[in-house]
This record gives structure tokens, sequence and C-alpha cells, in this order.
């Protein structure tokens, strides 16, 4: 199980759903409405695939915080394989936090750090990752409006 953390580098130490649950709490106690995004970026550096998975959550007009998981593979993968496993982490985030979400009435996203240019090389795994993130029922968000993998997850990878 990989662990989360804030960016400042505290660790969540709770399972991320409590985690996350107890974070909504707070945030609407304190006036605030809420939105999710979950996106995931990769690095390749020295033959071993890093990975970055984040759960951003926006305040509605007062900004944004969010939580960090970091994981990596030695094994090889295509540039496409890549890109639809990082889909799959963030889909595997955003599958076990929907029911939650929706219990508060909270927006969910799930971005792709995939490009809709064609001229872009991730651009080959754009119509795998926009159907099973799309076939899941979740929001889709692609290049330049994919924040939380092409900025936030990109950041701390």
């Amino acid at each position: 199980m990989e662990t989360w953390r804030k960016l400042n580098g505290q660790d969540i130490t709770e399972p991320i759903k409590e985690a996350v649950e107890a974070t909504i709490i707070r945030e609407t106690a304190a006036g605030h409405r809420l939105k999710v995004c979950i996106g995931s970026d990769s690095q390749v550096r020295n033959g071993v695939i890093e990975f970055a998975t984040v759960i951003v959550f926006l305040r509605e007009k007062k900004g944004g915080f969010m939580f960090i998981q970091n994981s990596r593979s030695e094994r090889s993968m295509s540039l496409k394989e890549r890109m639809i496993t990082e889909v799959a982490k963030s889909v595997e985030i955003a599958y076990g936090l929907c029911d939650l979400l929706d219990h508060y009435h909270i927006g969910l996203e799930v971005h792709a750090d995939i490009n809709t240019d064609p001229n872009f090389q991730s651009n080959t795994a754009l119509k795998e990752a926009m159907g099973y993130i799309l076939s899941m029922g979740f929001v889709f968000k692609a290049k330049p409006d994919a924040f939380a993998s092409s900025s936030c997850a990109d950041k701390v990878v």
C-alpha cells in the first residue's frame, strides 16, 4: 500500500478515504464549496518509472490544496502503456472515493496528462484513456484542461 502525504511533506496516516472525508467536513464547515480533481503523471529516470497521483481539492474562488501519492515501477513500458497506467491509477482512486464525494455532493473530475493535439506522442493513448474514464462514469479532462495531472502531479513526480 502506497502512502499519501500533503504538499508540505506531512504524512497522511489514516486511510485515504477517511482523510478525504475529514477534509470535506472541515472545508465545508469553514464555508468552502469544493470540487475534487484526480490526476497522475510519470517520469522515466534511469530506467525506473516514477508515478505521482494527486487528489486536488479546489475551494471555489479560494485556491486549493492536494494529497500526493508516489510510486515506482521498474518494469519497462511503452509510452502508451505508461499513459494508460497513469489513467488507471487515477481511476482507481476516483472509484474508491466516488460514493463519498456523491454523499457530500462534491464534483469530481479525472484528469489525464494526454495531449488532444495529434502532433504529440501522448495523443496515441487519448481514445483509450477517454473511453476508460467516461465508461466509469467520471468527468474526463485532457490537456490543456487537465491541470491535476499536467501541473499538480507533474510537480511532485
